[in-house]
């Protein structure tokens, strides 16, 4: 069997979210659970885990290294916030919307769902985000 040699690792890819932008996307993503009165432990759930302390010390604005999996989380609650935005015209309905329940989920909310903790929860929420809107 023969394989294809690897190219580039995601490291060099020149789409990769910079540590720059990791930064910016902390701080807008504290803003956002403010805004979407997401709970410390929800926070530390959808942030794929992250400890109570550390999230403690991002709300004061302390925040360091961030790992390519909490970026990637980030991105897509950005995306989810994103599609909130274009589907509801008042943001508070879209805030709201995220704790009711759907019959699209079975009667769970989309923050149920994303609660479940995997990436691909929030890559599913939004992506059935962008599809309502007629985005994909």
């Amino acid at each position: 069997m023969q394989f294809t040699p690897i190219i580039a690792t995601p490291s060099d890819r020149s789409d990769a979210i910079t540590d720059e932008e990791a930064g910016a996307l902390a701080r807008t993503t504290v803003n956002l659970f403010r805004v979407w009165n997401i709970s410390d432990a929800e926070a530390c759930v959808l942030l794929g885990g992250m400890s109570p302390r550390t999230w403690a010390r991002w709300k004061e604005g302390n925040i360091g290294r961030i790992d390519r999996d909490l970026r990637t989380r980030m991105a897509h609650l950005m995306g989810i916030h994103k599609g909130l935005r274009y589907l509801f015209k008042e943001p508070s309905r879209g805030y709201a919307w995220l704790r009711k329940p759907n019959a699209a989920f079975s009667g769970a909310s989309a923050l149920d769902l994303m609660l479940r903790g995997e990436i691909a929860d929030l890559s599913a929420m939004r992506e059935w985000l962008n599809a309502e809107r007629g985005a994909w």
